[in-house]
Order: structure tokens, then sequence, then C-alpha cells
């Protein structure tokens, strides 16, 4: 009898010793899971931020690296700025709408894509309206700062942005944000034709959520500047400006100050050690977890080690107790 409860003691710490290895090794690959997932998102967002692409943006002194980008990539035709936002990228236009969904403006694959024309629009922005389509995403990359927009405080203290096109710079006052569904045919109907265009810009204003009273007629120039929402599935807000060639001074420009991979001052992702942790090299996070296992294997050696001498200590007490007695 005895012979089997030690048997099956035995049998209970093996199987204790290694359900605890199989629960280290489960927590350390979450570990290792979460720590990469962490690195890539850091990585997604700021190879979508704005700074990526600053070293190509047209200037009146220099177009030369522009004009690198686009012996890189024929389908880049210009550039769009909306003062006060991290809004401040290059334009692209492919044959489908498709292309640049998950493409940059390099031509290489990337989920936050690009900021693109339509299609069918053409890219002298000489249709009544055109619009330029790019993804909602976190750390106010591409056009996520557009929802900001819906506030009208905020809508109403950014009036302006600039649109580079066929060598030389335009300006855009925007007037309309609208909340609308993404099958609302209405108004993603685009270059609507002289014919209808008094009749699409009395609905954008209609269905607008923030108007600025400003003079335009058909015979201006509007731009759509379309992205997804967080709301809702089909969800779609639109920013409306009116292109022209007054060029408005960027109010912004010397009291914005851009922090890395797009994080807001004042919160946990802008904090160093999150910032560190977001954007450190892969390497360094293999050996961090390398670092981690072997703190690990070494806490849970000495707890078995721990463990074994007290079974020890605790069966020699028995051991004597049982000679005491008898």
């Amino acid at each position: 009898m005895k012979r089997w409860e030690k048997t099956g003691k035995k049998t209970v710490v093996v199987m204790d010793s290694i359900v605890n290895l199989v629960v280290l090794f489960i927590l350390l690959l979450l570990l290792l899971f979460g720590g990469y997932a962490l690195w890539d998102s850091g990585q997604i967002y700021k190879s979508a931020g704005a700074d990526v692409y600053s070293m190509y943006k047209p200037t009146a002194e220099n177009t030369l690296s522009f004009e690198d980008l686009q012996a890189a990539n024929s389908d880049v035709f210009g550039w769009l700025t909306v003062y006060g936002t991290q809004i401040d990228y290059p334009l692209v236009q492919g044959g489908t709408n498709s292309k640049y969904l998950n493409t940059n403006v390099l031509g290489k694959y990337a989920i936050s894509g690009s900021l693109f024309l339509d299609y069918s629009n053409s890219p002298d922005f000489s249709d009544f309206n055109s619009f330029i389509y790019g993804h909602h995403m976190e750390k106010n990359v591409m056009f996520a700062e557009i929802e900001y927009f819906a506030d009208a405080a905020y809508f109403f203290g950014h009036r302006y942005g600039n649109l580079y096109y066929d060598g030389k710079d335009h300006g855009v006052e925007f007037f309309a944000f609208l909340a609308v569904d993404a099958y609302d045919m209405s108004v993603y109907d685009v270059a609507v034709p002289e014919t209808r265009s008094q009749q699409y810009l009395d609905n954008l204003l209609e269905k607008a959520k923030n108007v600025r009273e400003i003079d335009i007629t058909t015979s201006d120039k509007i731009v759509l500047l379309s992205t997804c929402t967080s709301e809702s599935t089909n969800g779609r807000h639109i920013l409306v400006g009116r292109i022209d060639e007054n060029l408005y001074q960027n109010e912004f420009e010397e009291t914005i100050k851009k922090t890395d991979g797009g994080f807001k001052k004042g919160t946990l992702a802008d904090s160093g050690f999150m910032a560190l942790l977001k954007h450190s090299p892969m390497w360094l996070w293999i050996l961090l977890i390398v670092l981690l296992l072997i703190l690990a294997l070494v806490v849970y050696d000495k707890v078995q080690k721990r463990r074994a001498r007290y079974k020890q200590k605790r069966k020699m007490a028995l051991s004597d107790e049982c000679e005491k007695k008898s």
C-alpha cells in the first residue's frame, strides 16, 4: 500500500512540474506575441506618418525630391496639406480605387495605403467635384484627423489647406463637413456634369453637419476628402473644400510640433517608456524575450529546489516523529 502511495505522490509531483512548465511556456509565448504585436503596430503607424514623406514634399525653391518620387512611381501626381493637422501627404491615382488601399506611394504593400484620387477624376482637378480617399487610422496618421472636423469649434478653427498639382500650389478653403453613408450615391457621385453641379452642391450643403458660409458657385472646383469612421461599418466622414488660385497662409506652421508616430502629448503612448517600446528594433525585442525566459527558468529552478528542500525537511521531520512514537 505504501509503495502505491509513494508512486502516486511522485506522479503528482511530476505532473505538477509539467503543468508549471507548460503554464510558464504559454505565458512566455503570450509575452512574445504581445511584444511583437506592439512592435509591429508601432512600425505600421510609424511608416504611415507624414514625416516619412516630408523629404519628397515640393517647395517653391525645389521640386527635385518630388520628381524623384514621381520617377519611383508614375502614379504620384500631387500633394495635399490640411493646415493645422498632420495630413501632409503625396497623392496618387491608380487605374482602380482598390490599387492604393494597401499600397504606399512607393508601390510597396502597406496596411495604411495611400491618399489617392478617385480613378474617374481628372488629375488636374478640372472636374467640378474630385474625391480623395484615405484610411482612418489611429495615432492621427493618414485621414484620421478628418473626424475632428465634426466638432464645430475645430471645423471653424481649421479653414485652409494646400493642394499641389500641375507643378504649382493651389489654395483650398474648407467649407463643409459631412457624416454620410458609403452607399449614398447622391454624395459619392464623382465628376458630376455641369448640368447637375448646382443640384449636387445644394445636396452637399443640405446634408452637411458643419458649414462655413463662403461665396461658392458651380463655376468653382471642389475637392472632397473622404474616410471611413469608427462609429459604423458604412459610415463616412467627408471634408469639402474649394480649390482656387489664391494661396493661404498656414497660421499653424509655427505652433504645431509633430510628435514621432503621431502621438499626442500627454497620453500614455507619448510617454518615454511606451515610445521606446513601440519604436524599438526587432532584435531588442528578441533579446528582451530571451532574458525574460532565462530569468523565468532561474526563478522556476529556485522554486523547485526550495520545494524539494521543504519536502525533504518535512519528510525528515515525519521520520523523526515516527521514531519517537516507536
